[in-house]
């Protein structure tokens, strides 16, 4: 009797045709059957937002002449959620999200589909993880590729917390230049946010969202810390935001 392959779905907020999304793609199905689920188009910063007022259109994607996946109008949680309750016939033993563009650091995390994608994954009971690669321009996805590919079986081997999923982000050089990597902690960077303001030709007034990353003068043990000096950062993250330090605090008011 054959024994069946690891089923992995991947999505991303980069949209279904983005070349980091073939490239983890490419890596993963050599290990696992994988479900490509993604959108139709770029949603990166869309948060873990999910479509309620609007119907989800859900087309057939191909690439190369044949079928690649599911190309949904919707964000990156839409395509998780779509995915494991209509479309898949197998449920995913693992949701893999990226690569994406640019790092998940920091307040970033809050900001990112590509996390909350793997955060729909997590909140469904499947071990999940996003992967970045810090860079816009000249990306070479091969290395975070291959540490994804990596990083799926050793999950699916040894799991997850069920309230966890992990954040992972790749230098952009080359392997060699990879100094190892680190275990982090989310980090504090932030944005020092600026609104451009413009005219259009019909002369109606428009913003456009614009400022620089602020980061934080962190070590090793943070996200950025860690691939500034070349470490790959792997973050083990949840979400329950409460505040258990000024809920006691709170618990004083006598209101």
């Amino acid at each position: 009797m054959a024994i069946m392959k690891p089923h992995i779905l991947l999505s991303n907020d980069d949209g279904i045709f983005a070349p980091g999304l073939y490239a983890m793609y490419q890596a993963l199905k050599e290990i696992a059957d994988v479900s490509v689920v993604a959108p139709d188009s770029e949603k990166s910063a869309v948060g873990h937002a999910i479509t309620l007022s609007d119907p989800l259109r859900v087309t057939h994607f191909e690439k190369f002449d044949s079928f690649f996946g599911h190309a949904v109008k919707g964000t990156p949680a839409d395509c998780v959620k779509i995915a494991y309750y209509a479309l898949l016939e197998r449920k995913p033993d693992l949701v893999v999200s990226g690569i994406n563009y640019g790092s998940n650091t920091g307040i970033n995390i809050i900001y990112s589909g590509t996390v909350s994608a793997a955060t729909e994954g997590m909140l469904l009971g499947i071990p999940s993880f996003a992967i970045s690669l810090t860079t816009y321009k000249d990306a070479d996805f091969s290395y975070a590729a291959k540490l994804g590919s990596r990083l799926a079986l050793k999950i699916l081997e040894n799991g997850l917390p069920k309230d966890t999923l992990l954040n992972v982000n790749v230098p952009n050089v080359p392997e060699r230049e990879i100094r190892g990597i680190a275990m982090t902690r989310m980090g504090t960077s932030t944005y020092d946010d600026k609104y451009d303001k413009r005219v259009d030709p019909h002369n109606r007034v428009y913003y456009w969202l614009t400022g620089s990353k602020i980061e934080a003068n962190e070590g090793i043990e943070f996200d950025d810390g860690a691939i500034r000096q070349n470490y790959v950062s792997i973050t083990p993250i949840r979400f329950d935001l409460t505040n258990y330090e000024y809920l006691h605090h709170m618990q004083q008011w006598q209101l």
